[in-house]
């Protein structure tokens, strides 16, 4: 198989996104490659899943005890059966495991600051040496083990927390977290069951638990999500570029699917389906499915891909330029730079501890400030797609989040900045052209936000 030591793709990218080589995990973004198979950007998935077990360790290490403490619980239990696994379940196990076995029932213990957190799993493995695992196995000598099969797992679960002795006992029930309501009812009527009154009157609900350890990152993921990024970028950069484009004959279902297939040839993983949508001079683009692309045209692409157990999701703009034309109009390009400025004040407004309605609030108004008609609806990612921690907004709720827009920003946390303005574009006769992006950032240990990669500032060019 040939080794290479850079990828590129076969792309013309418009102005401000040269092509980047990424790298194997372990290696910078920029400097001296080492050989890989250009077919595996990330490695092969042995390779990976060592990687993504020291990122598991150092989360359980690092920020679980940190966490636990903040919130003041000494015990976190959390319950889950065969393919209704908690949403929490992903961030807790190795790479090797695909979902919960039977039952399985983690619980974490906070022995104090010298003995650290305990890590028991009922049911399951010891993800790689991550948890003690213990087993319960139901025996009766008159055959009636059948009639025991899952009772003796609660009887160990309750044993078990009856001999650390827990004051309070955090549980995953939310009415307002999604990430923080994994426990089934049917979960629950069995633990409580278990537990009796004296420890079930120790049950408490915690949502930010859940939602923080799931929000926050460590260090190590930044760089191979940096890289993802480029990625992410390269296939952009490809899928609206005359390689892929062909004015007046490719649709924009065609160019969806280009992108699709390319994030699968790679062994990558998709958590949507790409879009590509056309706004055009004087037609009304708004009923059309799967129209041809013309010359003329103003692109829009909402994309993601999945590796190593993050997700990514950007969007990005793009102009096909008219015969004899060698840049966009310049109120179009106009129109970006707003779009450009939204982030810019969502940046400014972005902090440590302030929540996402806050944010969103003081974003709007310096937007109406500035004349900018635009709409903020910016999601933490991560682990999940649309991930845990506050919303800045949804594009129908402009007035703030009730419950989700609630929690505050903590550190080591990555956003998706997704927004759009729409300004009238002269050279189109006043016709309103909307500008969406949407990029990935975090936010440092000093607690503002900044890109992982970077931000798109000029369109991306068709020829």
């Amino acid at each position: 198989m040939k080794r290479v030591r850079s990828i590129t793709f076969p792309t013309k990218i418009g102005p401000g996104f040269a092509l980047i080589p990424f790298l194997l995990f372990g290696q910078p973004l920029f400097g001296q490659a080492r050989e890989y198979d250009s077919t595996r950007p990330f490695g092969t998935l042995r390779e990976q899943a060592k990687v993504q077990q020291t990122w598991l360790e150092e989360r359980l290490d690092t920020n679980l005890p940190m966490l636990m403490r903040k919130h003041g619980v000494d015990m976190w239990v959390l319950a889950m059966r065969e393919y209704n696994e908690d949403p929490v379940f992903r961030a807790l196990v190795s790479a090797t495991t695909f979902a919960a076995r039977r039952r399985t029932i983690y619980i974490f213990f906070d022995r104090g600051p010298n003995e650290g957190i305990e890590r028991l799993a009922l049911g399951g493995s010891s993800q790689g040496g991550a948890y003690e695992a213990v087993r319960a196995t139901a025996l009766a000598a008159d055959g009636r083990s059948a009639e025991l099969w899952g009772k003796d797992q609660w009887d160990l679960f309750a044993r078990m927390v009856r001999e650390r002795n827990p004051q309070r006992i955090a549980v995953n029930i939310s009415h307002d977290i999604n990430f923080s309501d994994g426990l089934t009812a049917g979960e629950w009527e069995q633990m409580k069951e278990s537990f009796g009154p004296d420890l079930t009157e120790r049950v408490v609900r915690e949502p930010l638990l859940a939602l923080d350890y799931l929000a926050m990152r460590i260090p190590g993921m930044t760089p191979t999500y940096r890289r993802m990024q480029a990625v992410v970028h390269q296939i952009i950069g490809t899928a609206f570029s005359e390689v892929v484009i062909e004015p007046g004959k490719t649709t924009t279902a065609d160019v969806v699917w280009w992108m699709r297939q390319r994030v699968h040839d790679l062994g990558l993983g998709s958590w949507f389906q790409p879009s590509v949508s056309v706004q055009r001079r004087g037609v009304d683009m708004s009923n059309e499915a799967a129209p041809v692309i013309e010359r003329g045209d103003v692109l829009h692409c909402d994309f993601g891909l999945v590796a190593m157990g993050m997700a990514t999701d950007t969007q990005h703009m793009a102009y096909v330029l008219l015969p004899g034309e060698t840049e966009p109009p310049l109120g179009l390009q106009q129109a970006l730079a707003n779009t450009n400025r939204l982030q810019d004040i969502l940046f400014e407004a972005t902090a440590v501890g302030r929540t996402g309605n806050e944010i969103l609030k003081d974003v709007l108004n310096a937007m109406r400030a500035e004349d900018l008609n635009g709409t903020m609806y910016t999601h933490p990612i991560g682990d999940h797609g649309h991930g845990a921690g506050p919303l800045i907004g949804l594009w129908d709720y402009q007035s703030g989040v009730p419950g989700r827009g609630d929690p505050p920003v903590i550190p080591s946390m990555w956003f998706s900045t997704e927004m759009q303005v729409t300004t009238p574009v002269p050279e189109w006769d006043g016709q309103p052209v909307r500008m969406a992006l949407e990029e990935e950032a975090e936010i440092t240990e000093e607690g503002k936000m900044r890109w992982v990669l970077r931000r798109q500032t000029e369109l991306h060019l068709i020829h």
